[in-house]
């Protein structure tokens, strides 16, 4: 009896044991001096540093000026610990939504006068599920975080949703006080036309139904639209980045063949832009830092 009583804390130690090799190590808490941008890998519940961030200078992107500035001044207060909203960055392709998140952060921080650099964290769209668990991780630490999720959208039976809602103040937590968040999208309401008017067509009650959906973006206190730009704002933007890297070219013939670029493409934007300009650097034999 005593003999059988003594091995049961050993059977327990055992089997807890077992249990932590099937369910494998906890990941290690995030070294945040790594970096100051970090990826969420939501399958191993952890946050990769990126070192070298993907991003255009401030100065570079043209014809968003109010946009620019409206972000980088709500930017710049949540940085310094003062009230600050929740952004949705919403409109048309290629206008620069996710470039101007990426380098507001570089230039908040860059301005300095900060207690602690202002964090970088992606979470891509599939992953939006295990936002809470990441808002988690991030309620605990000093630093201040600017989350972010570029092209976010939720379709037909899709309730994901949920999760971020309940995240963006609708929860009992609610968002952290060290944290916001920032998203970009094609669609205002992050939900397709079709996916509403069709909670309005079975709905028993149609304006209960959409509102549900609807609601979403009400979490994002600023709205941020980006729309199509003019022909002298796209030609804005090629002689800007022709100057930034130095490719010598006649204006004349930068201007004939960027517009022919864009109307090969049907549409004038900053990416097109950039891609005539990698075009041209390439037919110049000019590398690109």
């Amino acid at each position: 009896m005593t003999t059988a009583a003594a091995s049961i804390p050993e059977l327990l130690q055992r089997i807890a044991e077992a249990l932590e090799r099937v369910a494998g190590a906890s990941p290690p808490p995030p070294d945040f001096a790594a970096a100051d941008a970090f990826v969420w890998q939501a399958p191993a519940r952890r946050l990769a540093p990126v070192r070298h961030v993907n991003r255009v200078e401030m100065a570079l992107l043209r014809g968003i000026d109010r946009a620019r500035d409206t972000l980088l001044e709500n930017t710049e207060r949540f940085a310094r610990a003062l009230p600050a909203n929740n952004a949705l960055l919403w409109g048309a392709r290629g206008m620069g939504k996710s470039s101007l998140v990426k380098a507001v952060h570089a230039a908040v921080n860059a301005r300095g006068g900060l207690e602690t650099p202002l964090k970088l964290v992606e979470i891509h769209r599939e992953d939006i599920e295990t936002l809470p668990e990441l808002m988690g991780l991030l309620r605990a630490d000093a630093h201040r975080f600017l989350v972010f999720c570029d092209d976010l959208s939720f379709d037909q039976d899709d309730t994901s949703y949920k999760s971020l809602k309940a995240v963006l103040e609708g929860g009992i937590e609610g968002r952290p006080e060290n944290v916001i968040f920032y998203a970009t999208s094609n669609r205002r309401h992050l939900l397709p036309r079709d996916m509403m008017e069709n909670e309005r067509s079975t709905a028993i009650n149609p304006g209960e139904a959409v509102e549900e959906k609807v609601s979403l973006s009400d979490r994002f206190g600023l709205w941020l639209g980006f729309h199509k730009c003019s022909q002298d704002e796209y030609l804005e933007m090629v002689f800007a980045y022709a100057e930034r890297l130095g490719l010598e070219e006649d204006r004349a013939v930068i201007r004939a063949e960027a517009l022919e670029w864009a109307t090969t493409r049907g549409s004038r934007s900053g990416r097109t832009a950039w891609q005539f300009i990698q075009d041209l650097a390439g037919r110049l034999e000019i590398r690109l830092a």
